[in-house]
């Protein structure tokens, strides 16, 4: 390769490095400004290719898009001076270039901390003019929109960031205050489980005395009703057997002599002592039953 050649592919080679040098790309997610000497000549550059001066000009780029940024969990006072521990973020994005690079030296660090401050601030008023209700419920949606709009308008003003949304993904009793508010629940709901307990034994007390009462009342019933039946059985009985001994008086009397001495000599151990002239032993002398 002669001398020429040489320098024709270094000089081609420093064009290269000067076209490319000269030459950047701004995304379509993003919007540039130049910087000349570290002072700022152009600003909220669009997407595509650009020019500029190689060595002397510097180019920043800065993402359009919509981002979030959680906020570090923090305590506000309500109207009744109660203390509630919110979690809430913010969804913002950068409207104008320009402002945002002068404000906020394009340090989106920066950019958060002043945003996150003013809104600290917001929530800290909206919370200090309401109820505890209205703010978890009652009327958090319309806090949220008052607060965004409050911070949205004064941060396109001053940092060029517009604020899309704003919104409170907790509120939360102090751990102090939630342990107070636990112990007093517990108190009423023990309270109200000793009353349901006392109304119950009492319950069970007079269902109780009522099936005592019903017991008894039966018992009573079933022992009349035995003793009638019984009554009436001896009856009957009585009758039979006084039917029986006016059919024939010797046999029946024999009948039931035979039975007691059954009954009377029913164990060998057993011993009687009697008169052997005893009506009870007139059929063991005499098998007739006759009497001297």
């Amino acid at each position: 390769m002669g001398p020429k050649s040489i320098i024709g592919l270094a000089g081609a080679l420093i064009v290269v490095l000067v076209v490319s040098a000269s030459v950047y790309i701004i995304p379509e997610t993003h919007r540039g400004v130049l910087l000349r000497f570290g002072e700022l000549i152009e600003t909220n550059i669009p997407a595509g290719i650009h020019f500029k001066v190689p060595v002397i000009d510097q180019v920043r780029e800065f993402d359009v898009r919509v981002l979030t940024m959680d906020l570090p969990a923090r305590q506000y006072l309500t109207v009744e001076k109660k203390p509630l521990d919110v979690d809430s973020y913010v969804a913002w994005q950068i409207a104008d270039v320009d402002t945002f690079y002068r404000s906020t030296g394009g340090d989106e660090f920066r950019a958060q901390s002043l945003l996150s401050s003013r809104v600290d601030n917001g929530l800290r008023n909206e919370f200090g003019v309401r109820t505890m209700h209205e703010v978890v419920s009652g009327q958090r949606d319309e806090l949220m929109h008052t607060l965004r709009d409050q911070v949205n308008e004064t941060s396109v003003a001053e940092f060029g960031i517009r604020v899309l949304d704003i919104r409170v993904k907790a509120i939360e009793l102090p751990q102090q205050v939630s342990e107070n508010v636990y112990r007093r629940m517990a108190t009423e709901r023990e309270k109200l489980a000793q009353e349901f307990r006392s109304r119950g034994r009492e319950a069970a007390e007079g269902i109780r005395a009522d099936a005592d009462r019903q017991q008894t009342v039966i018992l009573a019933e079933a022992f009349s009703k035995s003793e009638q039946l019984r009554g009436e059985g001896d009856g009957q009985a009585a009758r039979i057997y006084a039917d029986a001994y006016s059919q024939n008086e010797e046999f029946y009397s024999f009948y039931r002599s035979i039975t007691a001495y059954q009954n009377a000599f029913s164990s060998k151990d057993d011993i009687m002592v009697i008169d052997s002239d005893s009506e009870f032993l007139r059929f063991l002398k005499d098998p007739l039953g006759t009497t001297n």
